[in-house]
């Protein structure tokens, strides 16, 4: 490839791995953990690293909380924007991506947090958009029950428009900072929005400042085509998992013709795909260390666990060794759901769990060394046409051993083959290094 591509990394406040040789004991709360792990892929020069969270205890998996609990899957999880604070201060170039539901969040809330995150770290802050797709969420919030995924949707879209309308209640130079005719800001330039709209009413103006970037960047993770359809029109950036190269590739492709449909250059729309490499001296270490992990009781239980808090499909009712016995459907996150099932596959649900490191976040298999699973990213690219990859974990559970693996063995790969960058270009904000190439 003579283009480059990107990179970013996705994990969760939630313990680390904590029952692994390589672990810190499980628990993280103080943040310094996973601030050392920004640090180290900012060493490496990643666009971004994300912030995942849910806003429930499972109790879908068996009928009761015991199987996440005891696993801590999915829970405990603690608040993703304390973190990214933390995280956002001990670095100065990596961009800092926090995940904020519109369920969770009035739009003007959203508006003030990220404005304020954005001027803390100089325009490196992004917004993780989620509606959230769990029932159980949705009652700590005061409801019933979640909204059909159509209808999150187009909540979703409403909601995003009235906070940019909140980012540009400023105009960038409302603050004047007059010390002599004692005027900090230019009342002329700072205007309510009045919206009103079928979900949401706000007056506005935002009380923050304009930020570096004026508003964050945009990160979202739809797979359905409504999904597809929300991405194309307001992310920056886009999470997809696929499955191979050809369809990685469709997925890139509609996702840029959505994109464009909606009147945006397709190439401001940056696709990075979730892989969890597997890294190992051999390339026959590194795949006796999958085979290993993927196959073991432990991994195929944590992997149901947490599918089922996703989906809130109870997996444990089905036979491990048989395939599932009908086509599933949810108004979870179908996604998800659909890349883990396989329907019309005919493999046993053991098979699905072990597929692809856990057949959840894998859109390629990447096992073998440094320098081969480097190569194989950059055919993998080329094939595809960009934009770049979203490292991870089969369960999103870390230990430094892996993280210095991607970020001094993958990462140093990749730049000796001129596929990923080695310095950040000066004063660029994360939308900036976003658009570079």
């Amino acid at each position: 490839m003579t283009r480059k591509f990107h990179l970013a990394f996705i994990f969760n406040f939630t313990p680390d791995d904590w029952q692994g040789p390589f672990g810190t004991g499980g628990s993280p709360w103080d943040g310094r953990f996973h601030t050392e792990v920004a640090q180290a892929l900012e060493r490496a020069c990643f666009d971004y690293v994300i912030v995942e969270d849910k806003l429930m205890v499972p109790e879908s998996y068996g009928g009761t909380s015991e199987a996440a609990l005891k696993q801590a899957m999915v829970v405990p999880k603690h608040d993703p924007v304390p973190l990214a604070v933390a995280m956002g201060l001990a670095t100065s170039r990596l961009g800092i991506v926090a995940t904020l539901s519109t369920l969770a969040y009035p739009p003007f809330m959203t508006a003030r947090l990220s404005s304020t995150m954005d001027s803390m770290l100089a325009g490196r802050f992004g917004w993780n958009i989620v509606t959230s797709a769990e029932d159980l969420a949705a009652r700590n919030f005061g409801l019933d029950k979640l909204p059909p995924r159509d209808v999150r949707y187009e909540m979703a879209d409403e909601y995003v428009d009235v906070v940019k309308q909140l980012f540009a209640s400023w105009d960038p130079d409302a603050v004047v900072l007059d010390r002599d005719n004692g005027v900090y800001a230019d009342h002329t330039k700072v205007r309510p929005v009045h919206f009103q709209g079928k979900y949401f009413s706000v007056r506005g103006p935002l009380n923050t400042v304009p930020s570096p970037q004026h508003r964050p960047a945009f990160v979202q993770a739809g797979a359905s085509p409504r999904g597809r359809a929300f991405a194309a029109r307001n992310a920056d950036s886009i999470i997809a998992i696929a499955s191979g190269p050809r369809s990685m590739k469709e997925f890139r492709d509609d996702v840029r013709r959505r994109a464009e449909e909606n009147g945006r250059d397709p190439d401001s729309v940056k696709v990075l795909f979730c892989v969890t490499p597997t890294l190992g001296e051999t390339e026959r270490d590194a795949r006796e260390k999958q085979a290993r992990a993927v196959s073991s009781p432990q991994f195929i239980q944590d992997i149901l666990a947490q599918v089922s808090a996703l989906t809130e499909i109870d997996f444990a009712q089905f036979d491990l060794d048989k395939p599932l016995p009908y086509e599933l459907t949810t108004n979870g996150e179908r996604g998800t759901l659909d890349k883990f099932q396989q329907w019309g596959s005919g493999k046993t649900l053991r098979e699905l769990v072990i597929d692809g490191a856990g057949g959840l976040v894998s859109s390629v298999d990447l096992v073998g060394t440094p320098d081969q699973v480097a190569e194989r990213m950059g055919e993998v690219m080329e094939e595809v046409g960009g934009d770049g990859f979203m490292i991870t974990t089969p369960l999103l559970r870390l230990n430094r051993r892996y993280i210095a693996e991607v970020t001094d063995g993958l990462v140093p790969a990749l730049q000796r083959r001129g596929l990923t960058r080695t310095v950040y270009t000066p004063g660029n904000t994360l939308r900036q290094n976003l658009a570079e190439f």
